[in-house]
């Protein structure tokens, strides 16, 4: 039962990450919600191991955190080309209050 909770709860958070990074339009607040969904699904990954019939899901689930962070990675690399362009610097200075650019 404590398992079923855990994944509710992992599915909600990953649905906030995914509703946070298709409405900003901020690089930190992209980021802030990349960071959310990664750990949404790590959340999910570790009490599955516990439950002997979940274990191939689990080993499952496991490649598709390898993927999904991988995703994350090129995604933040392209933020920071992005911002880098923009603003010819990786520094936090020029972001204002707020994270607007």
């Amino acid at each position: 039962m404590m398992v079923y909770l855990v994944l509710v709860t992992s599915i909600a958070i990953l649905l906030i990450g995914y509703v946070m990074a298709m409405s900003s339009k901020e690089l930190v607040r992209l980021l802030i919600s990349l960071e959310l969904m990664f750990g949404a699904v790590f959340l999910a990954l570790m009490p599955l191991f516990t439950v002997q019939n979940l274990i191939t899901s689990a080993f499952g689930i496991a490649v598709l955190t390898i993927f999904t962070s991988g995703g994350e990675l090129m995604i933040l690399i392209a933020a920071m080309v992005t911002f880098s362009k923009k603003f010819h610097s990786f520094s936090t200075d020029d972001v204002t209050a707020g994270g607007e650019l």
